[in-house]
């Protein structure tokens, strides 16, 4: 039967993948938006929430992987995180450059209906428009400086995870090196053991025959003077 704590893993990590699928739609919505530009903001709004969402799951996934029980698991599941904060860090690319994209698809439109569109109803209306434009541009543009942070932001969490990660596997190493160490010592405490105790059986022996060697001496020095006859 599952732990608590491996359902919590599975489900933190369901919901990674939910975000890292959303966000992938909203990226594709972005590349695929004819404008205007607050059309635009507002898909950027939406992803960027998701992105923090995101984000702070793949945070919760790195926590529980730091309260496991056997290293193994703890490695295990941070693998999984740095695989996952990769994918955000891609996703992250794609967003920008699918929002360049579209204001440049944007700008090219505007600029095209200016050159064809004379002074009709169409072309009024975007001058009238043309401070609310302005503002929706300097919202992508602090959109585009807001993704570069939190790539800078994840680029470092990474780095902090392969070093983690790093720190772990020479402990493992390490440890196995300890292990072999102990048991080569273990292989050889066993031969002398081994080696001490056919020792003693020769001693023993040797005694036994010293012993016997003395007495046949005794015997026959008793028998030379007490029954010389013989």
């Amino acid at each position: 039967m599952a732990s608590s704590e491996d359902v919590n893993v599975r489900i933190c990590g369901q919901e990674i993948i939910k975000y890292d699928l959303e966000i992938k739609a909203i990226i594709q919505d972005i590349i695929d938006c004819p404008g205007p530009l607050s059309a635009l903001t507002d898909l950027n709004s939406r992803v960027k929430e998701k992105f923090n969402k995101l984000r702070l799951r793949i945070q919760d996934l790195e926590q529980m992987a730091q309260e496991q029980d056997t290293e193994s698991t703890r490695l295990s599941i941070l693998m999984e995180t740095e695989s996952q904060r990769r994918q955000m860090l891609s996703n992250q690319t794609a967003w920008r450059k699918a929002n360049l994209a579209c204001k440049l698809a944007i700008d090219n439109m505007e600029k095209d209906e200016l050159l064809h569109g004379g002074d009709s109803p169409s072309t009024r209306q975007r001058k009238v428009t043309k401070e609310s434009l302005v503002e929706s541009s300097s919202s992508i543009t602090e959109s585009l400086m807001s993704i570069s942070r939190m790539m800078s932001e994840q680029v470092k969490q990474s780095e902090d995870t392969i070093g983690t990660l790093a720190t772990s596997s020479r402990t493992v190493q390490e440890t196995n090196e300890e292990f072999k160490s102990m048991t080569g010592t273990i292989h050889l405490g066993r031969k002398l053991i081994l080696k001490y105790n056919r020792r003693e059986l020769t001693d023993k022996l040797l005694i036994f025959l010293a012993f016997a060697l003395f007495f046949a001496t005794v015997l026959y020095i008793l028998k030379k003077r007490l029954i010389p006859f013989i």
